[in-house]
């Protein structure tokens, strides 16, 4: 007889690429969305709903054999502030890196304004982050500011 709580699914290891942990659960397909994942080609496997003692759900990313520059991946804080990325080399840990909120939002969000420039107009999206906590944008247009509960990817 075979015992349920015998069995254990694991997510196999990845022998290069990038980890990104500590996402909030409801932020996954928004960190998707950010860094583009559905346009590569390699290897991903993500969960979510997984217990967190910090976030209580969160999700997680492994990426096989993708890495990305500092710029690229600080652009998921807007809705993933508290997610760790582990670089992998030959199944090990080899850098440890968390996402930093960049002074200037360009051409990720959208204003929260309707009748902004941005949203009637063809023109890239340009905010200040004026809090890194709790993200706060304000808009280079028409000066809105846009909160982190508010903040909707482009």
């Amino acid at each position: 007889m075979l015992h349920t709580k015998d069995k254990k699914l694991e997510v196999s290891a990845i022998e290069n690429g990038t980890v990104i942990d500590h996402i909030p659960a409801k932020a996954l397909f928004k960190v998707i969305s950010i860094l583009g994942l559905d346009k590569i080609d390699k290897q991903i496997t993500f969960g979510t709903n997984l217990d967190s003692k910090k976030l209580g759900k969160k999700a997680i990313i492994k990426l096989s054999d993708t890495f990305f520059i500092d710029k690229e991946i600080n652009k998921i804080a807007l809705v993933a502030p508290q997610a760790k990325l582990n670089i992998i080399r030959d199944y090990n840990v080899v850098e440890k890196k968390v996402v930093e909120v960049p002074e200037e939002i360009i051409g990720i969000a959208k204003c929260m304004n309707p009748k902004c420039i941005t949203n009637n107009e063809k023109i890239v999206t340009r905010f200040s982050v004026i809090s890194r906590r709790d993200v706060k944008l304000r808009c280079h247009y028409c000066e809105k500011i846009t909160d982190q509960e508010h903040i909707e990817i482009v």
